[in-house]
């Protein structure tokens, strides 16, 4: 009876397999139209394409890069206000902040980040520190994420207001302060300040630091490669813009020195063996292999606000990849839009504008700032002023609504980036906006 159970069970499933199909509703079988941005297919996304001829020089000193790249170790106190580092404290209220549920956070939020700030005790410690790993730097001391409204374009995810900034592994800090749980420390690094979990850095004795600082240091030129300890542990990854001390170079491996937690905070001094294919010895001469090296290397990330995910955004990108080259620039774009020979762009019109840049700016040299975004200029193609940058998206408006076309990588562009696009708002045109050009070397 079984067999016989089964082959009915068959002669049933073929009968019902055999019966014809509805046809695929002409509306799902229709192709999808897909805007694309002009400028992605038009222009070359090669950076070998805009190298060629750039004359071979150094841009810095490896000396002021290192006066930078060390300042926290050499102040005695944090050098920022208590006002300013209570920025967000003021900028984020009830009636502007939303959590990660897209709800409003509620009062209770912010009244246990204040206690949890402990602020009674800001500058008081005034540690010299150094970073384990890539760490996020927060404005609160918490994970969770600060969005606004979620509603609008340009707002809600990725962009977590919390996320000040983010540090890379073995990078010398400050710590002025604990959270009143000594869960987090409050923290200033050469470029940015804000929280970081205490777990995360490890104390350096300024007789330790000094030691540190006088050794010849060798730059990354890698991204994402493994740094290892002795034993074969993994300790952390790569980022173009770090450097380390030097302890032998005697072999096809580099000695170098990498700091590790013994306990409570102190730091373990590990000797790192690391290939010298993923280093350099100094500061980096600016010509057209070595730019290309490091452009593809920074370049492998995907857009990051304030360097979420382990990714960069816009001004992060370009303070790492002139690092090796020895040129330190600040961490946000109107600040690094103040470095250098500054040339006004406000009150000229879209031409005006053009025949300025084309007439003053160096390529690979100089950038170009509008409100919130920053630009490196690589030259001009077929009469077009072409530009390198990490950036999210196109404005668009319909209807009177703003919103987005996203891109969230690294692109070369012309100035009028998402103009063959529908929706695209001329109003928010990146030559429209332009406010300075800043030539970096001058």
């Amino acid at each position: 009876m079984k067999y016989i159970y089964f082959i009915g069970l068959a002669l049933l499933f073929v009968a019902c397999t055999s019966k014809s199909e509805p046809k695929p509703d002409e509306n799902l079988t229709q192709e999808v139209k897909q805007e694309v941005l002009e400028d992605l297919l038009s222009v070359d996304q090669n950076i070998s394409s805009y190298v060629n001829g750039l004359d071979a020089h150094y841009i810095a000193k490896l000396e002021d890069y290192e006066a930078s790249y060390f300042k926290p170790w050499n102040i005695d106190k944090i050098d920022i206000s208590v006002h300013e580092a209570m920025w967000a404290y003021r900028a984020f209220r009830i009636d502007n902040s939303y959590g990660e549920n897209l709800q409003p956070l509620e009062a209770s939020f912010f009244k246990d980040i204040y206690a949890r700030s402990n602020f009674k005790d800001f500058a008081k410690l005034n540690k010299p520190a150094i970073t384990l790993k890539a760490l996020d730097i927060r404005a609160f001391p918490s994970e969770k994420p600060l969005l606004m409204d979620p509603k609008k374009a340009g707002e809600g995810f990725p962009f977590d207001y919390l996320q000040n900034s983010s540090i890379a592994p073995n990078k010398p800090v400050l710590v002025s302060h604990y959270s009143r749980d000594k869960e987090w420390v409050f923290i200033q690094a050469s470029f940015a300040y804000g929280w970081v979990k205490a777990r995360d850095i490890v104390f350096i004795p300024k007789k330790y630091a000094k030691l540190y600082q006088a050794a010849q240091k060798e730059f990354f030129i890698k991204e994402g490669a493994a740094v290892y300890d002795s034993e074969g542990n993994f300790l952390f990854r790569s980022r173009i813009g770090m450097m380390l001390p030097e302890i032998d170079d005697a072999f096809s491996d580099y000695k170098l020195l990498t700091v590790s937690n013994y306990k409570n905070n102190q730091a373990y001094y590990i000797e790192s063996k690391i290939s010298k294919e993923l280093l350099h010895k100094g500061v980096l001469k600016f010509n057209p292999p070595n730019i290309t090296m490091i452009f593809n290397e920074v370049s492998k990330v995907k857009y990051g606000w304030g360097g979420m995910y382990g990714q960069r955004d816009c001004s992060s990108i370009l303070r790492d990849f002139y690092a090796p080259f020895g040129l330190w620039l600040p961490r946000n774009s109107y600040e690094q839009s103040k470095i250098g020979k500054i040339i006004s762009l406000e009150n000229l019109n879209d031409e005006e504008k053009i025949a300025k840049i084309k007439e003053s700016a160096i390529p690979f040299e100089t950038l170009l700032y509008k409100k919130g975004h920053i630009l490196l200029y690589v030259g001009v193609k077929e009469g077009k002023v072409i530009v390198f940058h990490n950036t999210w998206g196109v404005k668009t408006k319909k209807d009177g609504v703003e919103g987005r076309f996203i891109v969230g990588k690294p692109i070369f562009s012309t100035l009028e980036l998402g103009s063959n696009l529908e929706d695209y708002d001329p109003d928010a045109s990146i030559l429209r906006n332009l406010k300075s050009m800043n030539i970096l070397t001058h």
